[in-house]
């Protein structure tokens, strides 16, 4: 497989679909757009699997966790045993994403890229070692170029996976303690922007630990930038093993024509570099809410991305990006099954 895999263009979508979408959404027993985005996500949703009933039964949620170095700074109010402690409670069912692929009737799978604190092999993860976590982004690169590729293909491996089964629509989640440090460093980057705009609190920091945080990404954005001339050289300094799996996971999902419905603010970074990486995966993204991190807004705005909630959150796993799934069911089933005003013999639809 060519190394510059990522760079292979999306999927096309089906515009014969789209139009045919469009046109029964004109004929249904309701006033024109009285459904709002409830509407245009049917559509949407519709033209991406080139199904005029378009469905959402089949969901696919995969974890990826990894370490950052990063953490050795003091980013973070928990240690990074808890990444482990957490995949642990994945396993034996117990972590709010849990719940919720249960109550989807979802697949779930978890993707343990590089722990900091070892653990013995847990059922059902798939442990992949490319790394013992990141280095430290504030002294050196984050990781090799090689431990990058490496998880980017790791999420292009989930992919075929979830296309092969015949996923409608992929769920990416992530497990990291210390990632909000490098999503938001990777974002400042991406995004030209200074750590006091995108910078927040992660897992419950204070105000001395925020403005520790603060500098941190800041000393790293300046250590990196110089030798930042792509959005991979990015990724590869600033980011994380997980991220650049949800990265590359983005990317095949568009490439093998599976709708990816994006979760929080790490998720959505993401999904910024994946663009930037592969501009034309673009139309493949969904966005699920808009979270409590800070910079969440601002990733959103340079998406363009219109997210379904917003509810507050911040916890990550994929866990907003599920709430949102039975909206585009509701979506589905009110494009599907309501009558057209011919078929309920009403006057006033369109002609």
């Amino acid at each position: 497989m060519s190394a510059l895999w990522w760079s292979q263009s999306a999927a096309r979508s089906h515009e014969p679909v789209a139009e045919q979408a469009r046109s029964r959404q004109a004929q249904l027993t309701k006033p024109p757009g009285s459904l709002g985005r409830l509407e245009t996500l049917a559509i949407e949703l519709a033209t991406l699997q080139g199904q005029p009933n378009p469905s959402v039964d089949r969901v696919w949620i995969s974890i990826f966790a990894a370490d950052h170095g990063v953490v050795a700074e003091g980013v973070s109010a928990f240690p990074q045993s808890v990444t482990g402690e957490m995949l642990r409670n994945f396993v034996a069912g117990g972590a709010a994403i849990n719940v919720l692929a249960r109550e989807l009737g979802a697949s779930f799978e978890l993707i343990d890229l590089g722990l900091a604190v070892p653990i013995d092999p847990l059922p059902g993860v798939r442990h992949l070692a490319i790394a013992p976590g990141t280095a430290n982004l504030r002294c050196q690169p984050a990781m090799t170029e090689a431990q990058c590729e490496q998880a980017l293909l790791a999420g292009r491996q989930v992919l075929l996976g979830a296309a092969g089964e015949g996923a409608h629509l992929f769920i990416g989640g992530e497990m990291g303690i210390g990632n909000t440090t490098a999503a938001s460093a990777l974002a400042c980057a991406l995004l030209d922007l200074p750590a006091e705009r995108l910078v927040g609190p992660g897992t419950g920091l204070g105000a001395q630990g925020l403005a520790n945080k603060v500098r941190i990404v800041n000393e790293a954005l300046s250590l990196h930038l110089p030798a930042c001339s792509t959005p991979l050289d990015c990724l590869t300094r600033l980011g994380g093993l997980e991220i650049a799996a949800l990265v590359g996971a983005f990317i095949a999902a568009s490439q093998f024509g599976v709708p990816v419905l994006v979760d929080g603010f790490i998720c959505s970074v993401a999904a910024l570099c994946a663009i930037r990486m592969n501009p034309s995966c673009r139309d493949w993204l969904l966005f699920s809410h808009q979270g409590a991190e800070p910079g969440h807004g601002p990733v959103l705005a340079a998406l363009d991305a219109e997210p379904l909630l917003s509810l507050g959150m911040r916890l990550g796993e994929g866990s907003g990006a599920a709430l949102a799934v039975p909206l585009l069911r509701a979506a589905c089933a009110l494009h599907n099954q309501m009558a057209t005003f011919s078929e309920a013999a009403i006057s006033g639809g369109a002609r």
